[in-house]
């Protein structure tokens, strides 16, 4: 495990998220931000002013692109599970939107997330049920 790696992960650790699936994070390969680099190997543009900063923020950066890939794949998940609870709500003689329940999402979103939360909780009912 390269260092970069190591320290990605120690900072997810102290942060309290869950550690990742799969094993560490790597982007495999160093990153140099000076210096003579290969033809035809691109460099990120990280900001960095050191080669271990440069590391450190590629390997986060990964590890960022393979949360959104797996938030993405959740929310998808939550737009069929809402949809069949949408269809079979409906062909019960009920209304197509819960505002009960989605009151209870928006609070539960924005205990754990503050204020924020609730933009991204109202984001999730949109996509899920549509505007109402």
């Amino acid at each position: 495990m390269s260092m970069s790696t190591r320290i990605v992960n120690d900072a997810v650790a102290a942060a309290g998220a869950p550690a990742p699936t799969g094993g560490p994070v790597s982007t495999g390969g160093s990153v140099s931000t000076g210096g003579s680099v290969p033809a035809g190997i691109p460099v990120p543009d990280t900001g960095a002013r050191t080669d271990e900063a440069a590391a450190v923020i590629t390997d986060a950066r990964g590890r960022i692109d393979e949360l959104d890939a797996r938030i993405i794949g959740l929310v998808k998940e939550r737009m069929t599970v809402s949809a069949l609870i949408q269809r079979e709500r409906i062909a019960s003689g009920g209304r197509r939107v819960n505002l009960s329940r989605e009151m209870e999402i928006l609070g539960h979103y924005r205990g754990q997330l503050g204020r924020p939360g609730t933009a991204l909780a109202m984001t999730l009912l949109e996509l899920c049920r549509g505007q109402v």
